[in-house]
């Protein structure tokens, strides 16, 4: 086999009409398309869609592989569980892109390693993946930094530009770096995240906070009844409309107030990150 592409979407918020589904089936008749999500695989020809395109319009999750070293993930959210200032400290060209739509925020992920191993399990990451998108919306940005480290791993593997790297400053470093979710392992082990540079990484990294609890009936009555009455009328013709899944985690984080990025700022270079690792990976060679 000289080529192999793998593409996968899920639409997790709301299953797609039967019309939906139908424009997908014009985009490629060998697709398994149902509801919640669409699968092929090609191993020669192209793809007629555009996955960006398709996640913009239809799906929440896309994963895309190749048996040339390309990983790639793309997710959505609603526009207003993730603002796009809160992302862009991390981006880097190519490797970590966000973008909005009317709509939703859009983050595309991807690693390049021609060079690596193929992975015969990465096929079924997207489902383990995806619960990334919660997190995110839930003030976790760990899935962000390590997209980060994924992105200067490889510039490592470039090795031609020192000069950028020393430039280059880590964005900021949230908590929990060293205990990540069961989502943010399978997504750092999909964009080849080097398990030294994260534990170099985790070293700045505060202890996450204990998860808090789900609110009993008491604590928002209060709460609800302090709203004003433009802002209820409004949170219930949304619900009524029933279109957005997310919408009473929505409102748990309003009325207890929107929970803090548990992040410290970025401090050192992306060049110091690597050196360390490179480091622990020789000290480690030496006690063997």
């Amino acid at each position: 086999m000289s080529e192999y592409q793998y593409y996968e979407f899920l639409a997790i918020d709301r299953p797609l009409t039967s019309d939906e589904q139908g424009q997908l089936r014009s985009l490629s008749t060998r697709a398994r398309i149902t509801a919640t999500s669409f699968t092929n695989e090609y191993q020669w020809g192209d793809f007629r869609g555009d996955p960006r395109r398709m996640v913009e319009r239809y799906y929440d999750a896309h994963l895309y592989l190749t048996n040339w070293g390309t990983h790639q993930v793309i997710l959505r959210l609603p526009k207003g569980q993730l603002p796009l200032r809160a992302l862009e400290p991390y981006c880097v060209d190519e490797c970590v892109e966000a973008w909005t739509t009317k709509t939703h925020l859009v983050l595309d992920l991807r690693s390049e390693d021609e060079g690596g191993d193929w992975d015969e399990d990465a096929e079924d990451s997207l489902g383990a993946i995806a619960g990334v998108r919660a997190e995110l919306a839930a003030g976790d940005h760990r899935a962000l930094y390590l997209a980060w480290l994924s992105a200067i791993g490889a510039w490592a593997l470039q090795d031609d530009d020192e000069e950028a790297y020393r430039a280059a400053v880590e964005p900021p470093v949230p908590a929990g770096l060293d205990r990540l979710t069961a989502p943010q392992r399978a997504l750092a082990d999909f964009l080849r995240v080097d398990a030294d540079l994260l534990a170099i990484a985790a070293q700045a990294s505060p202890p996450a906070p204990a998860p808090r609890e789900r609110p009993g009936k008491k604590e928002p009555a209060p709460l609800i009844a302090a709203l004003p009455a433009k802002e209820k009328d409004d949170l219930l013709l949304r619900l009524a409309l029933d279109d957005e899944p997310q919408l009473g985690a929505e409102l748990v984080r309003r009325l207890r107030g929107e929970p803090s990025a548990a992040t410290v700022p970025g401090r050192r270079s992306a060049a110091e990150l690597l050196d360390a690792a490179r480091v622990r990976v020789t000290d480690r060679g030496q006690h063997a």
